[in-house]
């Protein structure tokens, strides 16, 4: 059973990205980013699950794109989950990429993308797809932290000269995709930091400084420096958009919620519309 005191509810954040050479046809088009689902009967409840869909499907998006982390740790619940998501709606389909924790049980990867495929969601793994045509397509990468997390091996499949949208469940594969043109990636795994301090930032950031200061033999004794340091290094792009290089990169801070709770990190729905810059 979800506990209500670790989640807040739900808010749609609006942008407006700008994409080098993008088809006049294509301006205006509207997305509809999901990410960090981890249906797992504690981390997301139901009423949210709800609204998240019932607030997608009134915003008539072009294209849904979901970014990884639909379970947690057990692969069973994706069964569950795909008898809610089929009720998404959008003009160009649903596509995605997976999370590490959906590759964490040895059938996980497997039984997510078969069920998916049941509702009609696409899962690109190293793969690339054309729902809006040759000239904007969609690659999706493997998880980073799979043996399978390989860009070179799609990204130089597509015409340097082609505007593409990259899907990522890590943020930090920026850096590395920073050798290739990505006029948009989209990202989430970092919930946010969860954790948001008004006027100062996220706590991950503030336990990133920390660590940078504290001697490596007093570091065990501050609580959760070193996970947050393992989960992702680069904090600064906890959530929203960033200019990484010549790419752009958005972050979306996800809708399931961990210990110990979101605190001015509400989880979240993003509305993205294209324009030609």
């Amino acid at each position: 059973m979800v506990n209500w005191i670790l989640t807040e509810p739900l808010k749609v954040e609006r942008l407006t990205v700008a994409i080098a050479d993008l088809p006049l046809s294509l301006v205006g088009l509207k997305l509809v980013l999901l990410s960090d689902f981890h249906y797992d009967g504690q981390r997301l409840s139901e009423e949210l699950l709800a609204e998240v869909i019932t607030t997608s499907n009134q915003e008539n998006p072009d294209l849904i794109l979901l970014t990884g982390d639909y379970i947690t740790y057990a692969p069973e619940p994706i069964n569950d989950l795909i008898v809610r998501l089929k009720y998404l709606k959008s003009r160009y389909g649903i596509y995605a990429c997976l999370g590490n924790h959906d590759i964490y049980h040895p059938q996980a990867k497997q039984q997510v993308i078969e069920a998916f495929s049941r509702i009609g969601i696409r899962v690109l793994w190293n793969a690339i797809a054309t729902p809006l045509g040759a000239d904007l397509p969609i690659i999706g990468l493997a998880e980073y932290w799979s043996n399978q997390f390989n860009p070179a091996s799609v990204m130089n499949r597509v015409d340097p000269s082609i505007p593409r949208l990259v899907l990522c469940h890590n943020p930090d594969t920026a850096v590395i995709l920073k050798q290739w043109r990505v006029d948009l990636q989209l990202s989430g795994h970092t919930h946010g930091g969860q954790i948001v301090i008004p006027g100062i930032g996220s706590a991950p950031i503030l336990l990133q400084y920390f660590r940078q200061i504290t001697p490596t033999c007093l570091q065990r004794f501050i609580p959760y420096l070193r996970p947050c340091s393992r989960i992702v290094k680069n904090w600064q792009w906890s959530e929203g958009l960033h200019q990484v290089g010549r790419n752009q990169l958005y972050v979306n801070r996800g809708l399931g919620t961990y210990f110990p709770g979101r605190f001015f990190c509400p989880p979240e729905l993003t509305v993205i519309r294209l324009d030609r810059r």
